[in-house]
């Protein structure tokens, strides 16, 4: 009898998970350049034993295990802002920031100056162009961006964005932040940018609600069946203990 209640914890443990990876992904509707996550199941046979002294085999039991979480790098919807120090780009591509840990990747470019006139990210991270950090000065406008990633202002030319690419980007790793790392950067010659827009997150939120009603339902009915399979026990137990020896 403790099978039913095993297998069933196993798929509610799972739910869980696919809870939490739903709701970030909700929470990230306005995020710009976010990229829905979505968790991949796999079954698990658990073993049997294999002793020829039973008087019947085991059954198999399948249990629910979580594999892996994917991401899904399809473009979101770009939407035009006006502010010049926003950027999308337009097909497969990253921009280059600078972190503490390296180099990481991202599809967000919502830039902005820092107090050194350094592009940075909307938390201060340092954007890369071909020639290392881009750097305004206090008296520069007319910040103009190519759709090369060439940078220009009123005292001429900045230096150019650094955009890159994967051979596989479903190798890359999500390290949060939205931020990707990966190996095998290398120029994405054939993407372009767009100045004064963003890309926003490919999150489909009618899809995403729906999934989250439909997890939080299936947890429930797992719930209930793991109630009934206990009363159900608890009847048993006390049945046997009322028969007399």
């Amino acid at each position: 009898m403790e099978n039913t209640s095993l297998v069933a914890l196993s798929r509610q443990l799972v739910l869980r998970r696919k809870l939490d990876v739903i709701a970030n992904n909700v929470a990230n509707i306005d995020t710009s350049g976010f990229k829905r996550e979505a968790l991949e199941l796999d079954e698990y046979d658990m073993p049997v034993s294999r002793a020829n002294t039973f008087p019947r085999r085991d059954r198999t039991l399948s249990f629910v295990e979580d594999w892996t979480t994917t991401t899904d790098h399809k473009p979101g919807a770009i939407e035009t802002t006006g502010n010049p120090f926003d950027i999308a780009i337009q097909g497969s591509g990253f921009f280059v920031v600078q972190t503490p840990a390296g180099e990481r990747y991202t599809r967000a470019g919502d830039f902005m100056l820092d107090a050194n006139g350094r592009l940075v990210t909307n938390d201060g991270k340092p954007v890369l162009g071909e020639g290392g950090e881009i750097v305004f000065q206090a008296n520069e406008t007319d910040v103009v961006i190519g759709a090369d990633g060439s940078i220009a202002s009123n005292v001429g030319p900045r230096g150019r964005l650094r955009v890159v690419d994967f051979a596989d980007v479903r190798a890359l790793t999500k390290e949060g932040e939205n931020l990707f790392s990966g190996e095998g950067a290398v120029p994405a010659e054939a993407a372009r940018v767009q100045q004064g827009a963003l890309e926003k997150s490919n999150v489909e939120a009618v899809i995403e609600m729906t999934r989250l009603i439909e997890v939080n339902r299936s947890y429930e009915q797992i719930s209930r069946m793991i109630g009934a399979h206990d009363e159900l026990r608890t009847k048993a137990i006390e049945r046997l203990g009322d028969v007399r020896a």
